[in-house]
């Protein structure tokens, strides 16, 4: 085999592989879901997947076809878990992420790549045209954190929001 075909080949196996890899971590399929909820919560940065039984407060937000949630702007105090009943009061399919600006960025930037890439966990809620959801996110940590659409070009347009959580007092 020339070097250029095996280089070419090569190429196509790594691709291969990380399209395999990241369709297991990332599926939208509902299964998916329930493997993200059923699972051991998670910490991370912004929080940690909060249970029903704890929420102190429910939180509405409309996500809308002109790339924009209403609200864009959340003040929580850290300990509060909360409940997001997401709407998608558009014609196409959203998504509410929360993370920090970095981790957002960055699985922004992977989902403009591979448009197709699906993902599911528990700080995640996928909303069809006119469906609702809910997320129930537990805010034990303070800081700046967001929350976006990260559907490719989604993002891109202004499609984000903020969240504040000031510490215990």
């Amino acid at each position: 085999m020339k070097t250029s075909n095996r280089a070419f080949v090569t190429r196509l196996a790594i691709a291969t592989a990380m399209v395999c890899v990241m369709s297991v971590g990332f599926a939208h399929e509902e299964s998916a879901h329930a493997a993200a909820k059923a699972a051991k919560p998670e910490q991370t940065a912004w929080g940690i997947a909060g249970s029903p039984k704890a929420v102190s407060r429910t939180v509405e937000i409309r996500m809308l076809d002109t790339m924009r949630f209403s609200p864009d702007k959340l003040n929580l105090k850290q300990g509060e878990t909360v409940r997001f009943v997401v709407r998608n009061e558009g014609s196409m399919l959203h998504e509410l992420v929360i993370g920090t600006k970095a981790v957002l960025d960055q699985h922004a930037a992977m989902m403009a790549k591979f448009p197709d890439m699906t993902h599911s966990a528990a700080y995640m809620a996928h909303v069809g045209p006119g469906a609702t959801k809910e997320l129930i996110w537990t805010f034990n940590r303070a800081g700046d954190f967001d929350f976006a659409c990260l559907i490719a070009g989604h993002y891109q347009a202004g499609m984000r929001g903020q969240i504040v959580v000031t510490g215990k007092s």
